[in-house]
């Protein structure tokens, strides 16, 4: 395992001083390291990060009072659901077959 780990870091270390090699004089010489499609991918997903952050900062309809906590309408029932917590998803998905820890 440790051999492994090892590998991959010397294998990391190569990938890192190629592209030093290549991209730094790249950058130097006032060239762009990525083409016209790759500028236009990552244009937008800068565009996309930005919208998801707004949407997160102040979701539209938000009923939420100045102390930043979301309450509920006069009914007592909320109209939007709440979103399932990272832990309680990961909880519902099952493996598909039970797993061997020796095998592992």
């Amino acid at each position: 395992m440790v051999a492994l780990i090892i590998g991959m870091l010397i294998c990391v270390a190569l990938a890192l001083a190629v592209v030093a090699m290549v991209a730094v004089p790249a950058r130097r010489d006032g060239r762009d390291l990525l083409t016209p499609k790759g500028e236009e991918v990552v244009s937008a997903l800068k565009d996309r990060q930005q919208s998801s952050r707004q949407r997160l900062e102040r979701p539209e309809g938000d009923e939420s009072s100045e102390d930043g906590v979301a309450h509920a309408p006069a009914g007592g029932v909320s109209s939007t659901a709440a979103p399932a917590s990272a832990a309680a998803q990961a909880a519902s998905v099952a493996p598909a077959a039970p797993v061997d820890p020796a095998r592992s």
